[in-house]
């Protein structure tokens, strides 16, 4: 079952001669299958993979000669995959430049490589469209109402991977995201020069995985890992630019005894958390619905961001004193403080209202989350 995908329109909006269009996104969360939804609209396509050698061969030559005969008349190039190609910015480059007509769109699943590669080479020559698990706004194009109500304890266990989403059975799901996890979760990271200790990345994870929705120290981390801090930096940055993980940092405007230099770490997909610590109880037995309510809402909410173009800066405000709100966003000139909440709803903390009077609190639980996020 295909579910629409909202970046569908957006990469139609996008794509033009003379610009490259990057897709960036974890794996197996439907990159390859917005290519195919999108080349059922293009009859003139030229569709190829990263992972081909004799692709990577001609995209990665430097020769605008090569790079022609590769194309030949096709007016639009597609490449999956694309951070395995050597220089494949450079090369973009070539082609946008030395082939006008022609309409290029790349997928990567792994940041750190693709962004390099084609960062500074295509600076004015590229979009970029970021993609996630599936998100509530997409599923509601196929569930009503009460199909919601009914499957939101299901995501918050299994999470929004499109095949999770569309199996049959919670046992086919974990089965599914243990293999994912096994075969797909760390494949980009480890492939980076110089990552070796892939047990110790696992742990890190693990770690993080008890710690969602509180603040992280990262020399704890290092203690608790046996690892130097430099080094679990290194692997924290790394997990965010492969999609495993996402940083919100504190927020501070005006009072000393705000906390601003720790950070709170949520995961792209909450059915990838709990296959971590290998935890698919459901809701009624467990000690963590809380954590799992603020990583759904989190992510949730970057999705809507992303796909809204609501351009916002975010944070979650905590003081010295234990007083905290789970999310804070700053946008066009204007605070926004909300709490989330699974149990019974909260007021705003006093300090807050007190110390940014004009800005806006709301509670977030399950009786309005679906305003929050669609």
């Amino acid at each position: 079952m295909y579910i629409p995908q909202i970046q569908l329109d957006y990469l139609k909006s996008l794509v033009s001669p003379g610009k490259v269009v990057v897709v960036y996104g974890p794996r197996r969360v439907g990159k390859t299958t917005l290519l195919k939804k999108y080349l059922e609209t293009e009859a003139d396509y030229l569709l190829t993979t990263g992972e081909d050698l004799f692709v990577r061969e001609f995209l990665s030559s430097g020769s605008i000669e090569k790079l022609k005969d590769f194309i030949g008349n096709k007016t639009l190039l597609v490449i999956d995959e694309a951070q395995y190609i050597p220089s494949i910015g450079l090369n973009l480059k070539l082609v946008v430049d030395h082939i006008p007509h022609v309409k290029v769109i790349a997928t990567g699943s792994s940041t750190f490589e693709l962004a390099r590669e084609v960062g500074e080479p295509l600076t004015g020559r590229k979009q970029t469209i970021r993609m996630y698990p599936l998100s509530q706004m997409e599923l509601n194009q196929v569930e009503n109402p009460a199909q919601v109500k009914a499957h939101l304890d299901t995501r918050l266990i299994y999470g929004s991977y499109p095949e999770v989403v569309t199996l049959a059975s919670d046992l086919a799901r974990q089965q599914y995201l243990h293999e994912l996890a096994s075969s797909y979760l760390l494949k980009d990271i480890l492939a980076f020069e110089g990552i070796q200790k892939s047990k110790k990345i696992i742990d890190l994870l693990i770690l993080l995985a008890f710690q969602v929705g509180k603040e992280v120290s990262h020399a704890e981390l290092a203690t608790q890992l046996g690892m130097g801090k430099p080094t679990v930096e290194k692997y924290l940055d790394l997990l965010e630019q492969v999609f495993v993980i996402v940083n919100i940092r504190g927020f501070s405007r005006n009072l000393r005894k705000e906390v601003t230099k720790t950070s709170k770490y949520y995961f792209y997909d909450i059915g990838m958390r709990n296959t971590l610590i290998n935890n698919f109880n459901p809701l009624n037995r467990r000690d963590d619905v809380g954590a799992l309510w603020e990583n759904y809402l989190v992510m949730e909410r970057l999705k809507k961001q992303q796909y809204q173009h609501l351009w916002s800066n975010n944070f979650f405000w905590r003081t010295y004193d234990q007083k905290e709100l789970d999310w804070v966003e700053e946008r066009e000139g204007k605070l926004f403080g909300y709490e989330f909440k699974w149990g019974k709803p909260s007021k705003a903390p006093p300090l807050w209202t007190e110390t940014y009077p004009e800005a806006s609190f709301e509670c977030i639980n399950p009786d309005n989350y679906l305003k929050f996020i669609l």
